[in-house]
This record gives structure tokens, C-alpha cells and sequence, in this order.
């Protein structure tokens, strides 16, 4: 109508676009596809030759995108791709085939490295905070919400060599999310203890995604991916099988990983199949596939 103007369309950025990637490697192999067909004089000749390499891959070519505010969680059996994802996306390592682009630099929960066992708690905050590049400053204004978080209020100033594995993974993600990052990667095992601390693990990351952030989480803990995230993917193989609900994605991955347990390998193949067959493709449309690429 005259004098009437139509209300805008609001584009929400995405926070981390993945178009089209793909990663393989080249490893050394000195043997043949078929030991067993090789004859001893070809055995000696080929010992005596520097190792041939070969391609093994990783990642087939997939595409997704993680809008703001998702938790993302990321499942699989071993060896099936998700740290080479997580480390394609913080770009420790790059692609051999499309590209990674975010809205800012991710971080990865990976204080462990910089934490020092024979020091307390309370020291390896101060240890880890300065691994992430906060101030002193920032530290003394975060160090009791950290505390809070981890819950280890009474072992603070004992060594970290003394916490339990729980203990440990607490501290270590109390200390990697306090710095409030955009996108934040969590690529190892988080042991939610005990319900007390699963519900702040949660209030946390509600935190983060409730600041525009977006959170990927690998774990091999069904329960954990289940309550604290938002959308699963799962990988496969090098393949990209399911990217959508969690309830959805967590029935049909127990029921895979059952039909392996009881080593029934076609029903197992029958259900990735599906799985294969039932994912929609996604095609990452000029405009999200221009945003910058992260520099990391």
C-alpha cells in the first residue's frame, strides 16, 4: 500500500560455515594392500626401498552451518573423524578441499597443557587464565565465578595431582570458559559429575550461547551430549550421517553401536545406510560461503 514501507528482513550471521570440506592424509606404508601374496624376494626388496605413502581419508566432503546460539554436539565412534573437524575448524589444521569460515577466531577447550600437576588448583587457575591471554586483572575479577563453576571449593588449594579425573576435567573447563569466547570448541571427554555440576555446566553454556556464542562439544558420554546440547552431528567413518535433532540422532546411534556390539554387521551397515540415504544435503548459498574466513 501507498505510503507503507515492508518491514525488513533481519540476516542473521552464522557463526561458522563449512563448504564443501574434505581432509586426507598421506602416511608412510612400506607393506602392500595383500602381505600375504607377496613373495620373501619381493619382501627384501621392498624393505630395502624408502616406505611408499598412501592416502587415507578422513573427512569426506561435507557441508553445515552453525547459526549463533547452538550447541552443537558432535558424536562417533573412534576414529571416526570429530577431532580432525574440531581441528579443521579452530584451523590447526587446513582443509585439502573446501574451506572453513567464522565469525571469529575459535577457541578450543585446551588449557590442559598449560596446567602443572604439582601446583594447586588455585595456581593453575592463575596458570590457565594466562594461557587463554587474560590479564591479572581479569583474572582477580573471574577467579570466583571459576571456582564457583569447577565446585571445588574444598580441594582449591590442594595439588592438582590429587583430583580424580572428574576433578580434574571440572577445573579445566571452569578455566576454558571463562573467557566468554564466540565459538568454543570442546573436544575431549567432559565428565559432568554429579548432577549439582551438570546443571552449572549447563547454566554455563546456556550462558555462552545466550551471548551469541556457539558451543561444538565431542563426547563419547550420550547422557552429557543429550543435556547440554542443542543439535547433533555424527560422523561415521570420514562420513557425515545425521546433522539435526539430538533425541533423533541419540536413538539411531544407540541402536548402530548396539548392532556392533552383538557384531551383527549388516544390520549395523543397514542403519548407516538409512542414515546416509535420509541426510539432506546442504548448499551453502554466495553469501555465507563470502563471509571472511577465520584467521586462525
Amino acid at each position: 500500500m501507498p505510503g507503507t514501507t515492508e518491514p525488513k528482513q533481519l540476516v542473521i550471521a552464522p557463526a561458522v560455515v563449512v563448504d564443501n570440506v574434505a581432509m586426507t592424509y598421506r602416511v608412510a606404508s612400506s607393506g602392500p594392500a595383500d602381505p600375504g601374496d607377496e613373495q620373501p624376494a619381493s619382501r627384501l626388496k621392498r624393505w630395502s626401498r624408502r616406505p611408499s605413502t598412501v592416502e587415507v581419508r578422513a573427512l569426506a566432503t561435507l557441508s553445515f552451518v552453525a547459526e549463533q546460539g547452538e550447541a552443537i554436539g558432535v558424536i562417533g565412534l573412534n576414529g571416526s573423524g570429530k577431532s580432525t573437524l574440531m581441528n579443521l575448524l579452530c584451523g590447526k589444521l587446513q582443509p585439502t578441499g573446501g574451506a572453513v569460515y567464522a565469525s571469529s577466531t575459535p577457541t578450543m577447550l585446551g588449557v590442559s597443557a598449560a596446567l602443572v600437576p604439582d601446583l594447586s588448583g588455585a595456581q593453575n587457575i592463575m596458570l590457565g587464565c594466562l594461557a587463554l591471554g587474560m590479564t591479572h586483572a581479569e583474572i582477580a575479577a573471574k577467579y570466583e565465578s571459576i571456582l564457583e563453576l569447577s565446585g571445588l571449593e574444598g580441594s582449591i588449594n590442594l595439588p592438582m595431582r590429587s583430583y580424580s579425573a572428574g576433578m580434574s576435567s571440572r577445573l579445566r573447563f571452569a578455566i576454558a570458559t571463562s573467557i566468554d569466547p564466540e565459538i568454543l570448541i570442546i573436544d575431549e571427554a567432559l565428565n559432568t559429575g554429579d548432577d549439582e555440576f551438570r546443571d552449572r555446566t549447563k547454566r554455563r553454556m546456556d550462558d555462552l550461547r545466550a551471548q551469541a556464542g556457539c558451543v561444538f562439544l565431542v563426547s563419547h558420554s550420550l547422557k552429557t551430549i543429550q543435556d547440554l546440547c542443542t543439535r547433533v552431528i555424527w560422523l561415521d567413518k570420514g562420513d557425515l550421517l545425521f546433522d539435526g535433532e539430538p533425541a533423533v540422532a541419540l536413538n539411531w546411534y544407540r541402536r548402530y553401536t548396539k548392532e556392533l556390539a552383538n557384531k551383527d554387521r549388516f544390520a549395523a551397515a543397514k542403519v548407516r545406510r538409512r542414515m546416509l540415504n535420509d541426510l539432506r544435503p546442504v548448499s551453502i548459498q554466495p553469501l555465507a560461503a563470502g563471509r571472511r574466513k577465520s584467521d586462525v
